[in-house]
């Protein structure tokens, strides 16, 4: 019976190991600025 549990309890912690290992690190990166509009400058009036 307590070797289920232990089997358990591995089975479990391997999954949450590698769930974990595989999520995407969190990196504080600067957000990324969309670029200025270009105003067309030719006649529009």
């Amino acid at each position: 019976m307590w070797y289920l549990m232990i089997e358990a309890l591995v089975a479990l912690f391997l999954l949450v190991f590698i769930v974990w290992w595989t999520l995407p690190s969190k990196k504080k990166t600067p957000p990324v600025k969309a670029l200025p509009e270009k105003k067309d400058d030719q006649g529009v009036e």
